[in-house]
């Protein structure tokens, strides 16, 4: 690999990971929390998944939501955490150029999905609050295969172009990407032509596809809060608005850190590297232990049949 930074090729056979530049020393201890972030999100929606499975009263269009963004937590953790654990723990920096656009897609797909199934949890709880008679008769069981079918199509499609306009450009700098995973735009910049293509289709993607998402979205709370003020007592109000709680804590957990890294990576020119990509990598890891955590402690049933679970096993 010694004349890899320098060479002329088409498609590099493999590409470098150099985990947390600067911090290669501290690698061992850097996996402790990245770890424990993946154990609990693994654990965590496993668990959500094998809940709703068992427990009827569940069968409905929120929880099939759930485990929706479960299964794409899932993805997000699974694509991202076990090739950087094998960087940090044992140095295996290596990845064939195949398997780094299919972590890219992966990735990117999983994210989209995520903001998808946050616009259906949306519509979920519109139906729920402001036409509560016809929510079982709107949002039935096809319907909520339907919806689950439009956000997986939908977000397979968006983050299809993104491995196929890597591929097609010329890499003659380096294969050395200054990262633990392959994000589309990191590759991108190691590309040797003008990529202004991939850099325009990846603002498309975040304004035009997640933009509307959280313009739907607010539209919809704006709608769901104007039912709740209208209701006539206090109890009432903050009853009807805690049905909501969880789905507004998963909100502000994905869009949040999403929108933090995204401005760091644009205005943070002065930010330490390592700092940045911490940042970046914890920014997409903390949603998927964070969801299974909000979802079992905030939704009384979930919370119930996991304490039922452990009781039954302890007695």
């Amino acid at each position: 690999m010694s004349g890899s930074n320098k060479t002329d090729f088409t498609n590099p056979s493999t590409f470098i990971l150099l985990g947390i530049p600067g911090l290669e020393a501290s690698h061992v201890w850097i996996s402790i929390p990245f770890c424990t972030m993946y154990a609990i999100a693994v654990l965590g929606n496993f668990t959500i998944l094998f809940i709703v499975k068992m427990e009827p009263s569940l069968h409905g269009p929120m929880y099939y939501f759930l485990c929706m963004l479960a299964i794409s937590d899932l993805v997000m953790s699974m694509s991202i955490v076990p090739k950087m654990l094998s960087i940090f723990w044992f140095n295996s920096r290596e990845i064939d150029f195949n398997a780094c656009l299919t972590q890219m897609y992966f990735i990117h797909c999983a994210s989209a999905m995520d903001s998808g199934i946050f616009v259906a949890m949306a519509l979920d709880r519109y139906v729920a609050i402001c036409d509560p008679l016809r929510h079982s008769t709107i949002l039935t069981n096809p319907v909520v295969a339907k919806i689950g079918l439009a956000v997986l199509l939908r977000s397979g499609l968006i983050a299809l172009p993104l491995p196929f306009l890597v591929r097609q450009w010329p890499y003659c700098r380096t294969n050395i990407i200054r990262q633990p995973y392959c994000a589309h735009m990191a590759v991108v910049k190691l590309a040797c032509a003008d990529t202004s293509v991939s850099s325009y289709y990846g603002l498309f993607v975040l304004f035009c596809v997640m933009g509307l998402d959280v313009i739907f979205i607010i539209v919809s709370y704006i709608q769901i809060l104007r039912d709740i003020f209208s209701l006539p007592t206090k109890d009432a109000r903050l009853k009807t608005f805690g049905t909501c709680g969880s789905h507004l804590c998963a909100i502000l957990a994905f869009y949040i850190p999403g929108l933090f890294s995204s401005l760091i990576y644009r205005f943070g020119q002065n930010i330490a590297l390592h700092f940045h990509i911490l940042i970046g990598t914890i920014c997409l890891l903390l949603p998927t232990m964070l969801n299974p955590i909000i979802y079992g402690v905030r939704t009384k049933q979930i919370r119930d049949r996991v304490l039922r679970l452990f009781t039954h096993k302890g007695t």
